[in-house]
Parts: structure tokens; sequence; C-alpha cells
């Protein structure tokens, strides 16, 4: 019988479904990678965003999103003016909530395909917020219509690193709500001080996350405060430079 040479489709065909354990695990992996190494980074960036959007956009929180509600509160019983922006931060959050679910929902991605995806997200929604603050200057009257544009916008881009923890790094703690890692650090630390008689239940990495989380929106709050006299409108510029870094290079996460 004739031998059969092998032909270049011979040598390309493949069973279906062989690979599919191996991709499954490497994308379990790379997951996982994420999950441990992004936060901090994440962290950095709320930093940032939260405490430039408090001193140039009209005192308003747009990470601490319910912070808004105390603050109008305060104001409110003080008698003095306030600001509708500081009310429409909440719903408009929870509108983009909303949003940012239907498309992981719609886009049909999990795992780091879907995180990719919504740092994008994230990325350009920052990345208008440079392009406003910058082109039409809202930090010059924080209470107006341009200002609650960039402060929505800025509230956008933090509702969707909200979305994407919950959705596509469960694993992961809030990068920008610091009340849940400061307790975490502290009941963690009384724990190891307590001669072995823990409260709560043993997690050797809870303490090290949470104090890695905390540095990493310290350090954003320290770096964007510092720069804000010098770089006035730009300042937006390096939340948005970290989030491109994120996104384009996985160095953060080990991924490829």
């Amino acid at each position: 019988m004739p031998s059969h040479t092998p032909t270049t489709t011979d040598l390309l065909t493949v069973t279906p479904g062989e690979d599919a354990p191996n991709t499954a695990a490497a994308s379990k992996q790379t997951l996982a990678r994420m999950e441990e190494a992004m936060p901090p980074v994440l962290s950095v960036i709320a930093g940032m965003v939260d405490i430039t959007g408090f001193y140039m956009l009209g005192n308003i929180f747009t990470a601490h999103i319910t912070g808004n509600l105390v603050v109008a509160s305060a104001v409110a019983v003080g008698g003095g003016p306030i600001n509708l922006a500081q009310l429409a931060a909440i719903p408009a959050f929870i509108l983009v909530l909303v949003l940012i679910w239907l498309i992981a929902r719609f886009s049909r991605l999990t795992g780091p395909a879907l995180v990719r995806l919504l740092l994008g997200v994230q990325c350009a929604l920052l990345a208008a917020v440079l392009a406003v603050s910058v082109a039409l200057k809202p930090a010059t009257h924080p209470h107006g219509l341009i200002a609650g544009t960039a402060v929505m916008i800025a509230v956008a881009a933090m509702a969707t690193q909200y979305a994407l923890l919950r959705l596509a790094l469960p694993k992961a703690v809030s990068t920008a709500v610091m009340t849940g890692n400061l307790s975490n650090a502290v009941l963690s630390i009384m724990d190891a001080l307590s001669n072995g008689h823990p409260l709560m239940s043993a997690d050797d990495g809870r303490l090290k996350q949470a104090l890695r989380l905390l540095a990493g929106f310290v350090v954003g709050c320290v770096i964007a405060a510092l720069a804000m006299p010098l770089m006035g409108d730009w300042v937006w510029a390096l939340p948005t430079a970290l989030a491109a870094l994120v996104m384009i290079r996985p160095v953060f996460w080990g991924g490829r």
C-alpha cells in the first residue's frame, strides 16, 4: 500500500477541544495573577481620581460615592447651597453599574478577556475627563455644568472599576472604599497580637491584602495632591496614563 505523505492541512489539523483544558488552565492562572497584583494598582488610580475630583470639581467624591450624600446633607442642614452634582452622582453611579453589567453580559466575555474589556472602558472614561478638563477648564467653575459633566464621567470611570472587580475579579476586594480595608487591617493586627486566640477566621493573606490596598490608595492621593499645583487640569493625565498602562502592559499581573 502506498505511503501517505503528510500535507500542510494534515499538519495543521487539531482534534476539536484538544487544547481546551490547557487554555482553560492558563486563563485561570492569569485570572489568579490579576486578582493578586491588579487591585493595588487600581487603588492608586482610585486615590488619584477621588482626591482630584474632590478638590477640582466642586468637593464631590468620585470613588467614595456615598460620601456625597453625607456632604450634601450637611450642607442642607447648614443652610448652604446644594450642589446638584453631589446628589446626581449616586444615581449616575447606579446607572453606570447597570450599563457595565449589560456590556459584560452581551459581550459574552469572561475571565481575563472581560478584565481587559472593562479596563479599556475605564481608561476611555478617564481620557474623556482629561479631555474635558484640559479643553473646557471646569475647575474654574467647580459648581458649573461643565464641572458637573466631568464629575459624572469620573464617577462612571469609578463605577466601571467597581463592576470590573465584582464581575471579572470576584475574589478581589474593593479598591476604592477604604473603610473595609482599614477595618480588616486593624482587626487582623489585633488577631496577630492575640497570642493564638484569634476572633476571625484564619486568613494569612487578609492583613497583607488590606495593607497593600490602603497603601495604594494613599499613594494615589498623595501623588495627585502634590501634582495638582504643578499640573493643573493636566493632573487627570496621571490616572489616565496609569489606567492605560495597566490595560496595554500586563506587567502588573503577569499576563501576555
